[in-house]
């Protein structure tokens, strides 16, 4: 039976990150620390390799649709891949089964949560901001940051969030594109977004799955699931009020932000 409900989480996490394109580790981890009283550090551990996996499919779709701008997927990786090795080498020293890690991870999950409910209902009302396209031309220059150093800085932020709790790689990773790169269009914004996530999610996933964090099985199971998903929710998202969905979906993230902070 378990195995059943294991799927079920998976295609319901696929088929919202489908519908709205917010990360699936916003909501997988909490769904597996609440719903299924697993620990948290084996919950981030399956989540980040569960979020490389289903990434990577949709790195591939963009990258053939020539949507991903790479000199930005390049400008934030050299900030979060080096920020997420620390993380992980910081977690072999301490132990990632041990209360105070596990204290850690709760609290900065909640406060990722709670930022990322923030940067999803900043989407769903201000989602039209960014331009539509860049003129001829001009592509090299809507690809530059306001500063050289803030895709460094706030790349080494998410990489290390990132690792900690699994979220931070969606929702705020988009938002914080849109502030640093006001030129460039959505679409790219959104695409360098799911390529970035994929070689942080790995590194940090491997790392896990090194220090044992990461229980294959249950990975397995909530593939087994996402995947259509996935694909049954990028289907209806013509056809859904899509500021509605978000604005809903900020408040459960909040919910689940608040109740893992007062654990």
């Amino acid at each position: 039976m378990h195995d059943l409900a294991f799927i079920f989480a998976g295609f319901f996490v696929g088929f919202v990150v489908g519908l709205t394109g917010v990360g699936g580790g916003s909501l997988m981890t909490p769904i597996l620390i609440f719903f299924f009283g697993i620990k948290p550090y084996l919950a981030v551990g399956t989540d980040l390799l569960f979020a490389a996996f289903t990434k990577m499919s949709g790195t591939i779709k963009l990258a053939r649709a020539r949507s991903v701008d790479w000199r930005v997927v390049f400008h934030l990786s050299a900030g979060s891949i080096p920020a997420a090795l620390v993380t992980l080498w910081v977690l072999h020293v301490v132990g990632p089964a041990s209360p105070q890690v596990q204290a850690a991870m709760t609290t900065t999950l909640g406060v990722a949560l709670l930022l990322t409910a923030a940067a999803t209902l900043y989407k769903a009302l201000r989602g039209k901001a960014a331009p539509k396209s860049v003129a001829k031309g001009f592509e090299v220059a809507a690809a530059r940051p306001l500063h050289w150093s803030l895709p460094l800085l706030f790349g080494a932020v998410i990489g290390t969030l990132v690792t900690l709790t699994s979220v931070g790689a969606g929702a705020i990773g988009v938002t914080v594109l849109m502030i640093l790169y006001p030129r460039l269009p959505l679409a790219r914004i959104v695409g360098a977004d799911i390529a970035y996530a994929v070689p942080l999610t790995l590194v940090a996933g491997m790392g896990h799955a090194s220090l044992g964090s990461v229980d294959w099985p249950l990975l397995a199971k909530l593939l087994a699931g996402s995947i259509p998903g996935i694909w049954v929710g990028s289907h209806l998202m013509a056809h859904t009020p899509d500021r509605v969905i978000r604005s809903l979906l900020s408040l459960l993230l909040a919910y689940a932000g608040v109740k893992l902070i007062s654990i």
